[in-house]
């Protein structure tokens, strides 16, 4: 897939306040700093589209890029670590489930996972929460240019073991890097996918 225009939308904190569900959306969600904005600014050639920042919690709302003028990516905000408040964080966990409930042209959740770091329950658990509410989801591994390809291959042969000891199949995986660019292709070419077969 080319990507020929990326631009804003829409930030806020209620899906039904989205735009219109016309078009295919995929989320991209993660723990805090897990390198999300840096994901998506990287899939769509853009330096500067998705807000970074070196501080977890940067992403408080959910946040709208319409693609191509043909579908959308949602930004959501990180779960886990975030210098918020409690309050802030509960709030934030509520709209984010219910957009995942709720938003009907959502077509699938990329589930971003730092590569470095091993099986985090926090991940599991949101794999877990999509799983029983029927929401389709893969998994991508960020910052895989910081490791060695068998490091890489063992963290991942890793993940994989800790969730097949409760799930019977995991879901597919993408192996990506904002830096350079590995995935890129593979992501778009999946969403291309799903865009082709979309029904209003």
């Amino acid at each position: 897939m080319e990507i020929t225009s990326a631009s804003f939308a829409v930030s806020n904190t209620d899906y039904r306040k989205c735009p219109t569900p016309d078009k295919p959306e995929y989320a991209f969600i993660g723990r805090s700093n897990v390198g999300k904005s840096s994901l998506i600014n990287m899939l769509v050639n853009r330096n500067a589209l998705a807000k970074t920042s070196g501080k977890p919690g940067k992403t408080q709302l959910i946040n709208h890029f319409l693609i191509n003028k043909e579908w959308f990516i949602a930004d959501l905000p990180g779960y886990g670590y975030a210098k918020v408040s409690k309050k802030s964080r509960e709030q934030f966990h509520s709209f984010t489930v219910d957009y995942l409930k709720f938003r009907p042209n959502l077509q699938c959740v990329f589930v971003l996972i730092d590569s470095r770091i091993p099986p985090q329950k926090i991940d599991l658990d949101f794999m877990q929460f999509c799983g029983v509410k029927e929401i389709p989801f893969v998994i991508c591994f960020t910052k895989t240019d910081k490791l060695n390809p068998t490091t890489m291959k063992n963290a991942i042969n890793n993940f994989k073991a800790k969730m097949f000891e409760t799930w019977e199949e995991i879901p597919q995986i993408f192996i990506s890097s904002a830096v350079n660019e590995n995935g890129q292709d593979d992501i778009l070419n999946f969403i291309e996918g799903i865009n082709a077969s979309f029904k209003k």
